[in-house]
């Protein structure tokens, strides 16, 4: 069985009035910090379990391809500790124990019950035995300089310091291990007017249809756009305290895979 574990994180304090002076957004709304937390949590519960069907939908099944290069440049093999933070659904965990063997660790890891619980049953499915645990990844449970790689696939634009969240993945990478992520970014500008429609007429409807909630996939669609883009999301990893940041751009920059280390 895996190792599960759930980390809690003490709440943040509030002013007298019970209400914090710290805002941030949700899709385009501005909220307080502390309700987009329960924000996002409540779009992942609610899509997580068709959050599988719904991707090899609305990407055409690209995911898999993104996903696979991201693996490829990973630099993980036999024996490597990898953290996938984030971690879902495990597509990432699955494909990067196998890579580790049995002499590896990849843990899988998410703030989002419900998401990690598929991710654990799909591991086990493959017969993969992984340590779980769902933990916040601006407070990550794990010490200094220990995995060669940490991963983050279509999660960091859904927290809410992403600069901290960066910073807690290169303080758990050990000297020369590798950061990946990989995020929607800034789709090159001859298919921005179709690229909206898409995200904005078409992903909600697929919600709709799919999930029976098309509100999480209109967020989805804004939660993209007041993404950092890819050189913005660079300065920020470099920032953070990794260097040799590279990013390639994904099916014409839908996707960005960015990759750093850590010396």
């Amino acid at each position: 069985m895996p190792i599960a574990m759930t980390i809690r994180r003490p709440s943040k304090p509030h002013t007298a009035t019970g209400i914090t002076d710290m805002s941030t957004h949700f899709g385009f709304k501005q909220v307080e910090e502390e309700e987009k937390a329960q924000h996002v949590a409540s779009v992942f519960s609610s899509v997580a379990r068709n959050y599988d069907i719904m991707n090899d939908l609305m990407s055409a099944g690209l995911h898999r391809l993104w996903k696979r290069f991201a693996i490829a440049l990973s630099g993980v093999h036999p024996g490597s500790r990898v953290l996938d933070v984030a971690g879902g659904t495990a597509d990432l965990a699955r494909a990067f124990a196998r890579k580790a063997g049995s002499n590896g660790e990849v843990w899988l890891t998410d703030i989002n019950n419900y998401m990690l619980s598929v991710g654990r049953d799909r591991l086990m499915n493959d017969g993969i035995i992984a340590p779980v645990a769902q933990c916040d990844a601006e407070k990550l449970p794990f010490p200094d300089d220990y995995f060669d790689c940490v991963s983050v696939a279509f999660g960091l634009r859904n927290m809410t310091h992403k600069e901290q969240a960066l910073a807690e993945m290169c303080r758990v990478l050990r000297p020369g291990g590798c950061l990946l992520v990989l995020e929607f970014s800034k789709v090159w500008q001859p298919l921005a007017q179709a690229y909206d429609f898409y995200s904005f007429k078409v992903l909600p409807w697929l919600g709709e249809k799919v999930a029976k909630d098309g509100s999480s996939y209109q967020y989805l669609a804004e939660s993209i756009r007041m993404h950092p883009d890819q050189d913005v999301l660079k300065t920020m990893i470099e920032q953070a305290g990794l260097e040799r940041v590279e990013y390639f751009n994904l099916t014409a920059g839908i996707v960005a895979l960015h990759r750093a280390y850590k010396f």
